[in-house]
């Protein structure tokens, strides 16, 4: 068998942690943030755990991680 491909896009979105949970940083921090508040900002700028189904969907497209 011919070995799996990860999925590129998802590599550099998202990270497997070692006990496999799913962190991706939170959208909306990229542009236009001359109207968002400091505190809108900050909050942007921390990574979160993905939902238990979307963490699924996501382990499918990175077979090595």
């Amino acid at each position: 068998m011919p070995k799996m491909k990860t999925h590129k896009g998802a590599k550099k979105r998202v990270k497997v942690t070692a006990s496999g949970k799913v962190v991706a940083m939170k959208t909306g921090k990229r542009h236009l943030n001359w109207h968002k508040s400091g505190k809108e900002i900050r909050q942007k700028g921390r990574k979160f755990t993905l939902a238990k189904p979307e963490a699924e969907r996501i382990k499918l497209l990175l077979p090595y991680a």
